[in-house]
């Protein structure tokens, strides 16, 4: 097994950090070799507001992923999310100088330059440039340029943007835990790789993402991602709820959720009765398992109704823009007890619940498995996809722009025993580079991953220092 085809994805979440060790194998799916999660003590809605905190939380998640699997983590792709993440729509355009010569990868990458330029509000970057459809000389509708002729090349682009001091704390984060930093990717993006099909995102889906601390919205048509958000409330407001609503102690109420919590307070009879310890010698509490529902349900109808807002937005009510195979609902928060029910109820939209096993290996254990390691699965894939356009580059001789496609690897399986404890929440949300569930090896440009933002910041630093004599 050599060393080179080993990938790693770190989850920085607000709940708890994932770092994920992983290989392709000879069937192409995902090997999970080793695993490691710690409590994420400086991380809020997915935004890091405690650098030493933070940390020591990805030092002990890495500690522990490199002893489960006896590898030595050195670079990792990280999933970047935060209520500061936005997205917006742009179109834009170049002239060539020779329409006689077929459009090539460097008319695509100088393009996404072009849009890579765009004025931001102060204080914020460009994560993410992706391609929609593209347009020749007024023909419109491409989804593969490369190789036609002409003069006027246009594309309408998803571009992602996020605070730009958000993102460099990440990376100090990383850095500083003695790792280097090998890509960012969008969370919600790595998830949907991770859960969604080909023929979904052909369709048309909305993912979402519920996390410890923020909902993140990723929504798909015709295979190229349209929309994306981030809503800043996840399950530990809905535990922050239980806490209030009971008047119990938080990690009470994160235990009441997760066993006899339920989004649909109709299931409970009113005499199911649950009696929480008292503190310090003081008298069992008891708590009504249909109030407990209430809480739950209200909080969870206002996440919902939020995301929905969203969908709403990208025009899903449009014939043309439907998202026919309508929801799938991953990370922590989707292993509420009929919260399916409830967003099919509140959306009139078919909904399932999102496993990342389609590109696991066949002995994979149940609980990699589980939603709330679909973004740490989909960073791994990511990693692999990363490395493995990285020797491509290299072969390249003269390479002037980088392109970097986005191949999917098919799903991998693979025998790992994690620890019964294991299953405390992961906050998600994320995209970029990422591997993708695709048999075809030209993928069109659209997939394409675009640099991300530590790219060009090197870049910039490069061409400062060219420039300083």
């Amino acid at each position: 097994m050599e060393k080179d085809n080993i990938a790693v994805g770190l989850d920085i979440g607000t709940t708890k950090i994932v770092a994920m060790i992983g290989k392709k194998n000879e069937y192409g799916k995902l090997e999970i070799l080793g695993i490691g999660k710690s409590k994420s003590l400086g991380v809020a809605r997915g935004v890091v507001n405690n650098i030493t905190q933070t940390i020591q939380s990805i030092q002990q998640a890495i500690l522990e992923a490199e002893n489960n699997s006896g590898y030595k983590i050195k670079d990792v792709v990280v999933g970047i999310a935060g209520q500061h993440i936005r997205s917006i729509q742009h179109t834009d355009y170049i002239s060539r100088s020779n329409p006689e010569e077929v459009i090539g990868e460097k008319d695509i990458q100088l393009l996404i330059d072009q849009v890579n330029k765009l004025a931001m509000l102060p204080g914020e970057e460009i994560i993410h440039v992706l391609p929609q459809e593209f347009k020749i000389d007024g023909q419109s509708e491409i989804k593969e340029p490369i190789g036609m002729y002409g003069g006027r090349l246009e594309s309408s682009f998803h571009v992602v943007v996020g605070q730009a001091s958000s993102i460099r704390n990440v990376g100090r984060c990383i850095q500083s835990s003695g790792i280097e930093l090998s890509g960012l990717t969008l969370e919600p993006l790595a998830s949907a790789d991770a859960v969604l099909s080909q023929e979904e995102k052909e369709a048309g889906v909305a993912l979402i993402d519920i996390g410890g601390g923020t909902t993140d919205l990723a929504i798909f048509k015709d295979g190229i991602i349209r929309h994306t958000a981030v809503i800043p409330f996840g399950g530990n407001v809905i535990t922050d709820d239980i806490k209030e609503g009971c008047s119990i102690i938080e990690k009470q109420a994160e235990l009441l959720k997760i066993k006899f919590g339920s989004a649909w307070p109709g299931e409970n009879k009113d005499n199911e009765i649950v009696s929480i310890p008292g503190l310090r010698g003081r008298e069992p509490k008891e708590i009504s398992l249909k109030n407990l529902s209430k809480i739950i349900h209200a909080r969870v109808v206002e996440i919902i109704e939020q995301v929905f807002a969203e969908i709403k937005a990208y025009g899903h009510e449009d014939p043309r823009k439907k998202l026919i195979a309508g929801i799938v609902l991953t990370g922590g928060g989707a292993q509420l007890k009929h919260i399916k029910q409830l967003v099919e109820y509140i959306t009139g939209m078919d909904t399932r619940i999102g496993y990342p096993n389609e590109h696991l290996a066949g002995n994979s254990s149940e609980e990699i498995s589980s939603p709330l390691f679909a973004t740490a699965v989909g960073l791994v894939m990511n990693s692999i996809e990363n490395s493995t356009q990285s020797a491509i580059r290299m072969e390249v001789v003269n390479e002037q722009p980088k392109v970097v496609y986005r191949n999917v690897p098919p799903p991998v399986q693979q025998r790992y025993e994690v620890e019964e404890n294991y299953v405390e929440r992961v906050e998600t949300i994320d995209e970029p580079r990422d591997v993708r569930n695709n048999m075809a090896q030209e993928e069109s440009t659209e997939t394409k991953i675009r640099r991300s933002f530590f790219d060009r910041y090197v870049d910039k630093i490069k061409d400062f220092l060219d420039n300083a004599e």
